[in-house]
């Protein structure tokens, strides 16, 4: 069996300054969204479409928004509701930990929807051009809840060689966080990069991300101890199940819809027509030309 090591949860304390190592793998997320869509920015499909780096910039302004505020809001309404409307105050104290993914999934979304309106870009290819950038972000959130020790795993046979004892907990555990950043995370990454390197049927990408990740999470589930357990036609499911069948079914129903339209309808923007093209050209233009 192995000891969780029950780091300090402070990586940095300067004064009144405590600067937490769950903060800091927030930062790890967002730097690893911009260096992976500067890479994204290289794919001959992405190029044609005109992304740039100015656009990765303001969607990450955008997308630390609704991450914050969508993952916090999320672990409110989702999970520990009774307890934030005794203690409204904890909300605003993101730093100890409990951010919901799927609350912050929500929360980009709707971030992106706006950035796309004032981009004026299709906000389906706003949602493939961050899909592939998003599970290596989650990943380094779930490492940040593994130092938190945060989330622990279910009961696990002494006998498995990676069966940890987890900080206030005398029985051995499953290292759940270390499952999701894996499962959910790094090879969720691997399967939507590889999909994502040739041009799809526009939301392709986006829906393949929902309907995995919905799919990982739920495998995940059976290894972390539930926030709480419901019992429907004779199975019991998680919180964290529950969420996640709804991305299963919709991300399932999208992918199909977009391998549905016509081929012609693929990845990319309507070209702009330029309307001084029938239009005889004077000596006075070709000279400016």
């Amino acid at each position: 069996m192995l000891i969780h090591p029950n780091p300090d949860p402070v990586a940095i304390k300067i004064g009144f300054l405590s600067i937490h190592w769950y903060g800091l793998m927030y930062l790890v997320a967002f730097a690893q969204f911009v260096a992976l869509g500067r890479i994204r920015l290289r794919q001959a499909h992405i190029a044609a479409l005109g992304w740039t780096r100015d656009d990765i910039d303001d969607m990450l302004f955008y997308g630390v928004l609704g991450v914050i505020i969508g993952g916090r809001m999320g672990e409110v309404v989702f999970y520990q509701l009774p307890y934030f409307l005794s203690h409204p105050l904890e909300i605003f104290a993101v730093w100890k930990g409990g951010m919901s993914f799927h609350g912050g999934l929500i929360g980009v979304m709707i971030a992106m929807y706006l950035w796309s309106r004032k981009a004026k870009r299709h906000i389906a290819d706003v949602y493939d051009f961050i899909a592939p950038l998003v599970p290596l972000g989650y990943a380094a959130g779930r490492i940040g809840n593994f130092i938190n020790h945060e989330l622990p795993g279910r009961v696990a046979s002494a006998d498995l060689p990676w069966a940890m004892i987890w900080p206030g907990l005398a029985h051995p555990v499953h290292p759940s966080p270390i499952y999701q950043a894996l499962v959910d995370g790094v090879l969720l990454f691997i399967i939507l990069w590889l999909f994502s390197r040739k041009a799809r049927p526009r939301l392709a990408v986006g829906a393949m991300f929902v309907t995995l990740y919905g799919c990982a999470r739920f495998f995940t589930e059976y290894f972390r101890t539930p926030d709480y357990e419901v019992s429907f036609a004779g199975l019991t499911i998680s919180a964290g199940q529950m969420l996640s069948l709804p991305m299963i079914l919709g991300g399932g129903l999208l992918l199909i819809w977009a391998y549905s339209k016509p081929a012609g309808v693929q990845h990319t923007e309507t070209p702009v027509k330029n309307t001084s093209a029938d239009k005889p050209i004077s000596k006075k233009q070709k000279s400016r030309k």
